[in-house]
């Protein structure tokens, strides 16, 4: 089993940037890919961004290029969401997940979920 923990939220103006943090523990490897999928009140959670653990290969929603940067480090077992130019319609609790095959966006495909970290920007 994978354990997700994710930090690194809190309250920024439109503009600012955030970075995210999810440290994975237990049976993680090169076979995972690590998503990042958020949640805004009264809201379905969505694909953010995603990242293939072992080639570093990404992906993310239109609504994120070129704003948001994901990124692994495979020493310290941790994938990072860099959250640049954010608008308030980001706001959202963000969820990290795994799972064992190739990026995809679906989430019902991500088998493994931390508990999420609450993203606010005010206007």
């Amino acid at each position: 089993q994978v354990q997700l923990v994710e930090s690194g939220g809190g309250l920024v103006q439109a503009g600012g940037s955030l970075r995210l943090s999810c440290v994975a523990s237990g049976r993680t490897g090169s076979g995972y890919t690590m998503g990042w999928f958020r949640q805004a009140p009264g809201k379905e959670r969505e694909f953010v961004a995603a990242i293939r653990w072992s080639s570093g290969s990404t992906d993310y929603a239109d609504s994120v290029k070129g704003r948001f940067t994901v990124s692994r480090d495979n020493a310290k077992n941790t994938v990072y969401l860099q959250m640049n130019s954010l608008k308030p319609e980001d706001t959202a609790v963000y969820y990290c997940a795994a799972r064992i095959g190739f990026i995809t966006s679906r989430l019902y495909e991500y088998t493994n979920w931390g508990q999420g970290t609450q993203v606010t920007v005010s206007s």
